[in-house]
């Protein structure tokens, strides 16, 4: 299915060694770029005295939003190796950031990719990951006649009821799953007197 895809359920840790370097991977599940920045800025902050940190993130059901970053390692030593492992796992919506801590010893283009790639994949297997699906946020307005046959259907269809208000008028703001979308949609409305707005 198009609105179905996976993600790591909650953050988690990986470390890779290579010649006295020490790569430490940690995994973030994210929704935004606002958030990723800040979890970048506080690893900078609890390991300031590691010389690289470098990351890769997607962003979206198709991974709509993606960069990676090599933090002054050779070009293509870090970044990519680190989002190999996001499209490896078939992942979105997660942040990989791989902290290096140079132990005096060069380790080579190859021998850097591969230390990042284990890294990220140690971090990555360690890291549980979870499915979810691409909703749509819909709010309506109804006559109190329908409430109980519109929540028979929204829990029938799985939708994820988010807010309720039934003092001044009845309205429900619920997310449904993408797919279900029109199906939901066409029985809700088929009641008559139903304000429906996609937000």
């Amino acid at each position: 299915m198009d609105d179905i895809f996976h993600t790591v359920q909650s953050p988690a840790e990986g470390i890779y060694k290579e010649k006295g370097s020490k790569f430490i991977a940690f995994v973030f599940p994210v929704d935004d770029e606002s958030t990723i920045k800040q979890h970048i800025e506080s690893l900078k902050k609890q390991y300031y005295d590691a010389r690289h940190h470098c990351y890769a993130y997607a962003i979206g059901p198709k991974r709509e939003k993606y960069r990676t970053f090599d933090d002054r390692e050779p070009s293509g030593t870090a970044g990519k190796p680190i989002f190999s492992q996001i499209l490896s796992f078939n992942l979105t919506n997660v942040l990989i950031v791989v902290v290096r801590y140079f132990g005096g010893t060069l380790l080579g283009k190859n021998g850097l990719s591969k230390a990042y790639k284990s890294a990220a994949y140690d971090a990555l297997s360690k890291a549980k990951i979870i499915k979810k699906t691409v909703d749509s946020r819909v709010k309506i307005t109804f006559e109190m006649a329908a409430l109980s046959m519109i929540l028979n259907i929204l829990k029938n269809m799985d939708a994820k009821i988010v807010s309720q208000n039934y003092d001044h008028e009845y309205l429900l703001i619920f997310d449904i799953r993408k797919s279900l979308y029109d199906e939901v949609k066409n029985k809700i409305i088929s009641f008559g007197n139903i304000n429906w707005q996609d937000i």
